[in-house]
């Protein structure tokens, strides 16, 4: 591979979201632990490995695939991400880079497979044909709980145990009101190129709403977890609400979300670490 293709690869693979799925390896790693030395091990690390990178790959270039043709009139294209033009690089990468997903399958117990699965399942039908999901609202906001499902397989490898029920749907609403969020610089875009989807379906003061009530939801889940994640979590859609009735745009906003949601990450994981350490 040149140096080209694979700078274009890391572009396609949306760098700055990397963590979206690697993140909550490092989440559920940690609260799967017993002990600090669950944290390094080689399943722990080819979990993060596949799920910083090649997973991206996988998950991005088949939407770009299947994109093509509506990603004319994104304006997210311009620039920041790239525009898939027909290179067959990309359908290799994200054949080669899906059969990657056998190397965190042979170090993890049977217990995480289902999860390991259902990332592969949604992360393809969530773009391509038949399903094609991201054009069925409300599946599109639905199956973007895929993001979960990392942090659950990683879970479940370490503590030999499912996550708890109220993680896993707190977590999924906390993806489905942050795929909506997204959705929302798009809805210009992809009415004007035919496309359905949950934020063109409600428009956009509907959908700041919808994306406050699935965060509340979340932080509802989260509480009753743990309180203090509950507070955090609630952050989200008070935020939701003052963006809605500021001037700035959603798409301004939507560019914030990496950073805000690193940050949020990294507090829960510290937040876990000294329960393990000190509790």
């Amino acid at each position: 591979m040149t140096a080209a293709a694979a700078r274009y690869l890391v572009k396609l693979s949306r760098p700055r979201f990397w963590l979206y799925l690697a993140g909550p390896v490092a989440v559920g790693v940690v609260y799967g632990a017993a002990s600090t030395a669950d944290l390094f091990t080689p399943t722990t690390l080819t979990l993060f490995a596949y799920f910083l990178l090649p997973a991206n790959v996988l998950l991005y270039g088949v939407n770009d695939v299947f994109d093509a043709d509506v990603d004319v009139e994104n304006p997210k294209k311009e620039g920041r991400e790239v525009r898939y033009g027909g290179n067959r690089l990309v359908p290799v990468a994200v054949g080669v880079n899906g059969l990657l997903v056998l190397a965190p399958t042979a170090l993890t117990p049977p217990l995480a497979w289902p999860w390991l699965a259902g990332f592969l399942a949604l992360g393809v039908a969530y773009s391509a044909p038949p399903f094609r999901l991201k054009v069925h609202p409300p599946l599109d906001s639905l199956s973007n709980g895929l993001y979960v499902l990392p942090g659950a397989a990683a879970y479940a490898a370490v503590a030999g145990a499912h996550p708890p029920l109220l993680a896993v749907v707190g977590g999924w609403l906390w993806t489905m009101a942050m795929h909506t969020f997204s959705a929302i610089p798009d809805i210009e875009p992809d009415r004007r190129a035919g496309i359905e989807t949950t934020a063109t379906a409600l428009g956009e003061g509907a959908t700041y709403a919808y994306c406050a009530a699935c965060w509340a939801l979340a932080a509802v889940a989260f509480g009753l977890l743990d309180v203090r994640l509950g507070v955090l979590i609630g952050l989200y859609p008070v935020g939701v609400v003052l963006v809605a009735r500021s001037s700035v745009a959603a798409d301004r906003a939507y560019w914030w979300f990496p950073a805000v949601n690193t940050v949020v990450g990294a507090l829960i994981t510290m937040g876990g670490l000294w329960g393990l350490v000190h509790g």
